[in-house]
């Protein structure tokens, strides 16, 4: 076989991912869990400004309502401790279980904290609070972001909060239900400028449908799919559990495409859009990149989801 998904991964090399994202990231790890919890909430308010989050839907959150409640019923210093030690990845019982939730299910709790904050029922940040010289130069630099790449961050920061999974043993991850897909008679077609391959097609309209057992059936067996910033997930039972946990009710919306041949009969495939997600509407695109390698078959062996660093590498084909 003329490709291991290590080489894999080096198609379209020229694809200028928003390395800005994961650096951000790190720089905010970096800093004390009191300036990260101030940071996340300085951001929440301002981000409100500008783009309207959706609130979780029930079914998500059910699985948070008995730590919501506990949380709900602690003194303003127990509140603190919590987020704390979730920043702070400690061993507690709510940080077991935090590190059991789907990301939309933390994304979901942290938003009803944001509220509770509103409302004075969680502690709030103190009054007067100041960054410091750390957490201001990450919120100042995450201000220079576009707004898809600033939700990335804190979505990607909350996410990794709690207690490590890694250490935990044997668990149940815990995810909200997987929506039926949406029925033939609803769906709208994509279609791709530069892309007739029906594999490529199908991969997109089977996502935007929620038809994740149709979704699969595209891959190989040892197919692999790289989401942006992470390693690839191999294998079709681990790329269905992704799909079933964060690619729920996406809208993918492609924009432009090439196709070019590979070795030994493969094809591979860069395709340019936007992807909107349920949790902030049809008002903050984030700007992607799909870059496809197809087997003779035109069968899914790799694909690397990419966030780009500017909207001007939508158009960005070079090999």
């Amino acid at each position: 076989m003329p490709f291991t998904i290590d080489s894999a991964r080096n198609i379209f090399p020229n694809t200028l991912a928003a390395d800005a994202v994961p650096a951000t990231i790190a720089r905010f790890e970096q800093l004390t869990a009191e300036d990260q919890l101030a940071l996340i909430w300085f951001a929440y308010l301002e981000m409100g400004k500008t783009i309207t989050i959706a609130a979780p839907g029930a079914a998500s959150m059910q699985f948070a309502e008995r730590t919501l409640e506990q949380i709900r019923k602690m003194s303003f210093q127990e509140q603190s401790q919590v987020m704390c030690d979730l920043v702070n990845r400690a061993d507690t019982e709510i940080c077991r279980t935090y590190a059991t939730w789907s990301p939309n299910i933390k994304l979901g709790f942290w938003y009803k904290l944001g509220e509770w904050m509103e409302e004075g029922i969680v502690a709030p940040i103190p009054e007067g609070y100041q960054l410091s010289a750390n957490a201001s130069a990450v919120l100042q630099a995450i201000r220079g972001l576009e707004s898809g790449q600033q939700i990335t961050v804190l979505r990607n920061s909350v996410v990794s909060m709690g207690f490590d999974p890694n250490k935990m043993g044997t668990y149940t991850p815990v995810t909200e239900p997987v929506e039926p897909p949406q029925e033939a008679s609803e769906r709208q077609e994509v279609a791709i400028p530069g892309v007739t391959n029906p594999t490529i097609l199908a991969y997109m309209n089977n996502m935007n449908a929620n038809d994740f057992d149709a979704l699969i059936e595209l891959f190989l067996p040892d197919g692999a799919l790289q989401p942006p910033f992470q390693r690839p997930i191999i294998g079709k039972e681990s790329i269905m559990r992704f799909f079933k946990q964060e690619c729920q009710n996406l809208k993918l919306l492609p924009e432009n495409g090439v196709v070019e041949p590979a070795e030994d009969n493969y094809t591979q495939v860069k395709v340019t859009g936007k992807v909107q997600s349920p949790w902030f509407g049809a008002k903050v695109g984030m700007n992607i990149a799909w870059r496809f390698l197809l087997d003779p078959n035109d069968k899914i062996f790799f694909v690397a989801i990419d966030l780009l660093a500017s909207p001007q590498e939508l158009m960005n084909f070079a090999r």
